[in-house]
């Protein structure tokens, strides 16, 4: 399989020529320094400053109490672990919605403060002015459209979207106008694989789907799921390539009982 280990740095251009030869491009989450190293590491594409850090960071049930400032602190670690991936961060809730001002007020915070190198908004065409606002400061947008967890109480839940021939209509109808504005890349969340399919062949830019099927021109899943550190959650979109959950676990016990027991420090182990 091909991967762009000789590209030094990927950009939008990259990943669009990616999707052009029909390579698949990589994407996983990343909120701090250490992980994102790995991750950088490990030539995956796209390293996503995702608003999950509310939820797998924080503890929030739900992607909405995070705030701009801290999305700053989280991409902005990123960032400084980063030598190849291309990073994007999400605009929080509240950031963007309604008030295209506002929208690029809190995008021109996030590349100046943290040096990211996009950002990524969620909806269609009811954020169109926010995207041509962003746009128009020379900063690259990726859309984000099928779930979109900031509209949870919108939904009222997390289930599949655009199974009804109406709602797969807009989603399509949104994706090309998100193209036609300008984004250089489209998430498409928990929608029918053959939606996404559909999508895809439709638009010229990339797609990036999560719980979206194979056909589309990228995946990403969030990194602490994949890794197994989160237990509870398990969508059939997931696959968990290692359980650290049970494995730090189980180190963190061991610890704990080489301390109690006076094993831990041994002579070698002090100075």
């Amino acid at each position: 399989m091909s991967v762009n280990k000789d590209i030094k740095r990927m950009t939008t251009h990259v990943i669009q020529e990616m999707k052009e030869r029909d390579e698949k491009i990589t994407m996983l989450t990343a909120y701090d320094f250490s992980m994102a190293r790995i991750l950088d590491a490990a030539n995956i594409d796209v390293l996503l400053v995702g608003d999950s850090a509310s939820n797998v960071m924080a503890g929030h049930e739900t992607t909405l109490p995070i705030t701009l400032d801290q999305m700053i602190y989280h991409a902005s670690s990123v960032v400084r672990a980063v030598k190849r991936a291309l990073v994007v961060v999400d605009l929080p809730f509240g950031s963007y919605q309604g008030n295209s001002r506002i929208a690029l007020e809190s995008t021109i915070r996030i590349m100046k403060e943290s040096g990211a190198h996009a950002v990524k908004l969620e909806g269609g065409a009811e954020i169109q002015e926010s995207i041509k606002r962003i746009l128009s400061a020379g900063v690259p947008v990726m859309g984000h459209l099928g779930l979109t967890p900031q509209s949870i109480y919108k939904f009222g839940t997390y289930t599949v979207r655009a199974k009804e021939e109406a709602e797969a209509n807009k989603l399509i109808e949104d994706a090309k106008l998100l193209q036609e504005l300008g984004c250089f890349a489209i998430v498409l969340e928990k929608i029918p694989a053959k939606l996404a399919k559909r999508v895809t062949e439709s638009i010229d830019i990339p797609t990036i789907g999560i719980g979206a099927g194979p056909d589309v021109s990228g995946q990403v899943l969030v990194s602490h799921d994949l890794l197994g550190i989160t237990k509870d959650f398990k969508p059939r979109f997931l696959r968990r390539y290692l359980n650290l959950f049970d494995e730090i676990k189980r180190a963190a016990e061991q610890y704990g009982d080489d301390i109690r027991s006076g094993n831990f420090p041994n002579e070698k182990e002090q100075y």
